[in-house]
């Protein structure tokens, strides 16, 4: 019986002639007996399997190729450009969930697999996301793949900041307010999946002051201060706050209570 060991995933990436995003990854492996000893210039057989979702998950693109290991039983493959049998590589959505590589093996260069090896993609190679990602655009609404309701988008629809669905405390200091948005617990089931959460701006708060009937879950009678992130004067007294009521903006001393809602960009 033959094993096979992982040693590393998706290190190169090569471009096209065009320099458009790149349509294959690199791939190496080190095939080892049941004794542990390096199974040496050797020649396989491999088929090589996306698996969405898990380590047992859809395979969403399958190939095979033939290679053959080095003197240091090292086996090394480019991703996307054997013989398909299933599945379109140029078309994974690599941002829209966990992927795993499974190579099954024929140490005799065949199609008789019966060595298998799972390992799983810790970070996506980013020109294969940002590819796959910039093909989504999205609208003004609620859209909890990004955390919650997006407020503000940029005009080709790719980019915009989005506002949490509810208040990550009902009253907070300001100098507190940054630890209040950090922690997951305080957030809603989809805002806890980010960390990127931040205090909106003056200029932010106004815009979702606009919307906030849409956003929802904010304290529109009084008590209905939200603080931003911007301080007022130079002695760092005062900060910009919003009333979501009336939609007054003011200035508020930083030590006195205020709501907290957060923002993230995409």
């Amino acid at each position: 019986m033959k094993k096979l060991y992982t040693l590393l995933t998706a290190v190169t990436l090569t471009a096209s002639a065009f320099a458009q995003a790149p349509e294959k990854m690199s791939y190496q492996a080190v095939i080892r007996d049941a004794g542990n000893a390096l199974v040496t210039s050797q020649a396989l057989g491999i088929q090589i399997s996306i698996l969405q979702g898990g380590a047992t998950g859809t395979a969403v693109y399958v190939e095979t190729q033939t290679s053959t290991t080095n003197t240091n039983g090292l086996v090394s493959l480019e991703i996307g450009v054997g013989t398909v049998v299933s599945g379109n590589f140029t078309t994974i959505n690599w941002g829209n969930d966990t992927y795993f590589i499974k190579t099954e093996t024929d140490l005799t260069g065949g199609t008789s697999y019966n060595v298998t090896g799972i390992s799983q993609l810790m970070s996506v190679p980013y020109a294969l996301y940002a590819k796959t990602a910039g093909e989504k655009t999205y609208t003004i609404g609620l859209h909890p793949e990004l955390g919650g309701y997006v407020f503000r988008i940029s005009s080709d629809g790719k980019h915009g900041l989005v506002a949490e669905t509810q208040d990550q405390s009902i009253s907070e200091e300001w100098h507190e307010s940054k630890n209040v948005i950090n922690d997951p617990a305080n957030h809603s089931i989809d805002g806890a999946k980010f960390m990127d959460w931040r205090l909106p701006t003056k200029f932010e708060l106004n815009e979702i002051y606009l919307q906030n009937a849409a956003i929802g879950g904010f304290s529109t009678p009084y008590p209905d201060k939200y603080c931003s992130s911007m301080l007022y004067d130079l002695n760092e007294t005062y900060v910009w706050v919003q009333r979501m009521g009336s939609g007054t903006q003011f200035t508020n001393i930083k030590t006195s209570n205020t709501h907290v809602r957060a923002v993230r960009a995409f």
